[in-house]
């Protein structure tokens, strides 16, 4: 905990607040272009409907169409996708000239006719008459896209050969370009994830549009602001900062989050402390979506340089047309018009197959005399792709930068239920915990390519699995123990040290209660299962006895959950896997409560056991809503009774073999 508290105060040392003047942009034909990259992965864990409006809310920002390119990369192969791609196509026609037309803010169209919105032109008879149109039109794209989920098949998300389709109407004049892009995946070949599918996404676009700055998002993740890319290009545009800037981030909020937040669906401490904090260093982590990345950082900038071809096929592979899209006075393909060829199309394929990278330097560090070429790609180092690709921008010498404007520009769909929480934070932790024991470990790495501060920040981040769950669980177990066999471990109530103890634990609980004390709950919890288990994963595969793997994040909402969380309580359906560690450290504590308070009245060493009785107390408040789900609460969502009897069992086990050992 020492250790941890030391590294984060690296956050606190120069904090940066950032604001932007869109106005004083370039004129519309000087802007430069923009490629939109939105990966999804399962249509039955993250829903079709809600992915068309994500692409939907892209292609209706406030940027000239003609230099914006929406891509679509569907690992999943569905043609269920891809059918609403052509749906959210046709209806894009009415949306965007409708958005346009009257400056609509909220510009994902589910959000913008389920809120109670506020139109600017509330009093014009012809907008509501324009409006009224355009939501039967928007019924009836929900109602196909459903009808297709329901009637159709989700396709062998595995093992699928390479589609990529350009969709557009012969009737759209100011249309921003729509690709679909499901790339080939084999069993027998690594598709790397997330990564694996930005890097198809990358060579795709560098063939069609090769736009030289790059909007990522999740599929969730829908644009709720249309001036994102404007604000974005005030820093990408600057000057003073334009050649050392990787990327803008902006942060990850949600449209989802109740009152009592008790998921901390909001990370305050990542996105309020951290993100900001970094940003007066050398700037914010990469964090998967909302940002605006710069293409040259990701692969190099070779305009002015001469390069053997065959060095670069080395780094880049065979394809030619990839080859020649490196160089920025390559003319980009117009994928709406005749330049789209049957043989463009071939390329694109080749690019996407899964044998492309093959004897290639793509995901891997890389480098090319007289160039700024140091990476290939977004990197597959960890299943967290997004920090170790920003960590190594940042060691190579590039910035970025963080905006947090008071109108959110994504808003996302956070977790409502334990299990969703728990999984996610799992692969979390095992994908920082990948980062901080490799050979690229942020504290050994780090120091010599940026400053101690950044380093001392990346480090917090890579091993606060690790740094938050076993200080945690020897916190949970050991006094309780010493307890129940009648061990003092903390100074005597009379001990002058006592004094110093007491205001060291009561200044921590004070900085925790200004926090909320909700977020103190689910730290403990993830800390006892998602980052216990992610922290052991990444040891595993260091060890090679476990192979990577991704789930990705169920964005299903199930209605009697949702209820749930709209009410704050916990729903403890989730595996025996996540739910033991939390019940039998409970029953541990409230054994140790009680067994500790009858040997006081019996002995009467209250002097010297009264810290750890203090500690399990706390942690049995600070935890009651589980305690709740145990022996109160009666419906689905409690914790079941076999959960109850195996962590009773296992707790046995637990206190017989620690007994031993204190013995």
């Amino acid at each position: 905990f020492a250790k941890w508290w030391l590294l984060g105060r690296a956050y606190l040392w120069h904090p940066v607040s950032r604001t932007v003047f869109p106005e004083r942009l370039l004129e519309d034909d000087k802007l430069p272009p923009i490629d939109v990259f939105i990966c999804t992965a399962d249509p039955e864990k993250e829903p079709t409907i809600g992915v068309m409006n994500t692409v939907l809310s892209a292609m209706a920002l406030d940027y000239p169409a003609d230099k914006l390119h929406v891509y679509l990369s569907d690992d999943g192969g569905s043609p269920i996708t891809l059918h609403g791609m052509r749906e959210a196509c046709r209806f894009a026609k009415w949306w965007i000239p409708f958005c346009r037309r009257y400056q609509i803010k909220t510009i994902c169209p589910q959000a913008y006719f389920s809120e109670a919105y506020s139109d600017d032109y509330f009093g014009d008879s012809e907008f509501m008459v324009e409006k009224k149109k355009i939501k039967e039109k928007y019924e009836m794209f929900e109602e196909h896209v459903t009808k297709a989920v329901e009637d159709g098949e989700y396709g062998n998300s595995q093992n699928h050969s390479t589609i990529i389709e350009t969709i557009r109407q012969a009737d759209l004049v100011e249309m921003p370009l729509l690709v679909y892009v499901s790339r080939e995946k084999r069993p027998e070949h690594l598709h790397h994830f997330k990564a694996g599918a930005l890097n198809v996404l990358l060579r795709v676009s560098g063939v069609i549009s090769n736009s030289p700055y790059i909007l990522g998002l999740d599929c969730d993740m829908y644009c709720n602001d249309p001036t994102s890319a404007r604000q974005a290009m005030c820093f990408h545009l600057d000057p003073k900062i334009s050649s050392s800037l990787a990327f803008v981030q902006f942060p990850q909020k949600f449209h989802n989050i109740n009152k009592y937040d008790i998921y901390d669906g909001r990370f305050r401490s990542a996105y309020c402390v951290q993100w900001q904090g970094m940003d007066g260093l050398k700037g914010p982590v990469l964090s998967g979506t909302g940002y605006y990345i710069k293409r040259e950082s990701l692969y190099g900038d070779f305009t002015h340089t001469d390069i053997d071809i065959l060095e670069l096929k080395d780094t880049f592979g065979k394809s030619n047309v990839l080859i020649n899209s490196l160089h920025q006075s390559y003319k980009r393909n117009n994928a709406n018009g005749e330049n789209f060829s049957s043989v463009l199309r071939q390329e694109t394929e080749v690019l996407a197959s899964c044998s492309y990278e093959h004897q290639t330097k793509w995901g891997e560090e890389a480098s090319i005399k007289h160039t700024n070429l140091y990476i290939v790609g977004i990197l597959y180092q960890s299943v967290s792709e997004d920090l170790f690709t920003g960590f190594i921008l940042h060691c190579k010498g590039w910035t970025s930068t963080y905006l947090t404007p008071f109108r959110p520009q994504f808003l996302g769909t956070s977790t409502t239920n334990l299990n969703d929480l728990l999984i996610q934070g799992t692969r979390w932790g095992s994908g920082l915990t990948d980062v901080g024991l490799s050979r690229f470990c942020p504290l050994l790495y780090g120091p010599s390519r940026m400053s101690l501060l950044q380093s001392m920040c990346y480090g917090e981040l890579s091993f606060f699995p690790l740094l938050y769950c076993l200080p945690l669980w020897c916190l949970a177990t050991l006094p309780q123990l010493c307890l129940l066999n009648g061990i003092s471990l903390y100074p005597e109530v009379s001990s002058p040290f006592f004094t110093v103890f007491s205001f060291i634990f009561i200044s921590a609980i004070c900085k925790h209660l200004q926090e909320v004390i909700p977020l103190e709950r689910i730290w403990m919890i993830k800390s006892v299962t998602a980052h216990f288990y992610g922290s052991m994963d990444a040891i595993l595969k260091l060890l090679g006895l476990r192979k990577a793997s991704f789930l990705p994040t169920n964005k299903v909402l199930d209605k009697e959950q949702v209820k749930r969380y709209e009410m704050g309580q916990f729903d403890f359906q989730t595996s025996s896997m996540f739910l033991v560690p939390m019940v039998s450290l409970m029953i541990l504590n409230m054994a140790a409560l009680l067994c500790g308070f009858i040997r006081i009245i019996a002995v009467g060493n209250w002097d010297k056991l009264f810290p750890q009785l203090l500690l399990s107390l706390y942690i049995l408040i600070i935890n009651f809503a589980i305690v709740e789900g145990m022996i109160v609460r009666k419906d689905k969502g409690r914790i079941s009774p076999s959960a109850i009897l195996l962590s009773s069992v296992f707790f046995m086990i637990f206190l017989f073999f620690g007994s031993i050992i204190l013995m």
